[in-house]
């Protein structure tokens, strides 16, 4: 595939644009400091590391999910979005972030299971119950929140305790960041199980408006922020310690470790064929159809640069 079927930067400028902040995956342009163009690229990140190449519709993917996620909640939570021009563009509120990501977990996986597997019983200033094996139900779901690491470095655990003590988070507002997380995790469980799968984990991200109301901004409940396993044979796999069939960027991870990268010093990415990128896209847009319940519509990726500039520019007119 050539690279203009893939946007794995952006160079805009945009009519009145202030700034560009370039995070892992998404690029985000400030119009006049009152709102905030966000292009979710095909940039595929693992390990804190991007990799060389970018997946075909990707970007796309993640924001259409994102999008009908948002929309799907906003009843239950305000969120920054307002518009989206194209399929790889979400456009909102200009917010100031919390500096902590809100993770919450319905079931003992991934870093809670490294970490529960390392002899800890205690995430976040959380306790977890004895007893448990990898990818068990929590009796109840936990909140195990991130500081939000600048570039490059790892996002560290932090407790509730340590989050209000540091004045990272106001009392009142961090009692409003937890009842939102929640809710929003109860609503995304809720959709996932009308899907035959299970929200395993994920995590939101809060942000202030101008006038002071607290919102999700970013993304919500797409593979690249959650995980989810097929509801299918679930307790059989458990019940027999196999490993669970999921949903997520995590047999990106599983590849990747397969062959001798986890991101350490020294590290070389392995090369991604064509092929193997081209299944990594295939892979997004199962995971697109088997969350929205809905058909994949590929957008027109033949020059996607030239695309989103037009959609954008139509929009901010």
């Amino acid at each position: 595939m050539s690279n203009s079927n893939t946007i794995i930067d952006s160079n805009f400028n945009f009519p009145n644009q202030k700034s560009v902040y370039k995070g892992k995956v998404r690029e985000v342009y400030n119009i006049e400091d009152n709102k905030l163009v966000m292009i979710a690229t095909d940039r595929l990140s693992a390990f804190d590391v991007v990799m060389p190449k970018g997946i075909p519709y990707k970007g796309q993917i993640l924001n259409q999910i994102a999008t009908k996620m948002m929309k799907a909640t906003e009843d239950l939570v305000p969120n920054w979005l307002t518009a989206t021009p194209d399929p790889n563009v979400a456009v909102g509120e200009l917010c100031e972030p919390f500096k902590v990501e809100m993770v919450i977990r319905g079931y003992m996986s991934g870093h809670a299971a490294r970490e529960y597997k390392a002899g800890k019983r205690i995430l976040c200033g959380v306790p977890m119950p004895e007893g448990m094996t990898e990818n068990d139900k929590f009796p109840e779901p936990i909140i195990t929140p991130a500081t939000k690491a600048e570039q490059g470095d790892h996002d560290e655990d932090i407790s509730r305790e340590e989050i209000l003590s540091q004045r990272i988070v106001s009392e009142a507002d961090y009692v409003v960041l937890e009842d939102y997380t929640r809710k929003l995790f109860q609503r995304g469980t809720e959709i996932a199980t009308s899907r035959g799968l299970i929200l395993v984990d994920t995590k939101y991200e809060f942000g202030k408006t101008k006038d002071g109301k607290i919102v999700l901004i970013d993304e919500i409940h797409t593979p690249d922020s959650s995980r989810y396993f097929y509801a299918d044979g679930y307790e059989e796999r458990q019940a027999k310690g196999e490993k669970q069939k999921q949903l997520s960027k995590e047999f990106v991870r599983q590849w990747l470790i397969e062959n001798g990268f986890q991101g350490l010093e020294g590290q070389k990415v392995p090369v991604m064929s064509d092929a193997y990128i081209e299944s990594v896209s295939d892979r997004y847009i199962e995971l697109y159809e088997n969350i929205t319940g809905e058909t994949f519509e590929k957008a027109d990726v033949s020059n996607i640069q030239q695309r989103i500039e037009t959609n954008v520019l139509a929009y901010l007119k």
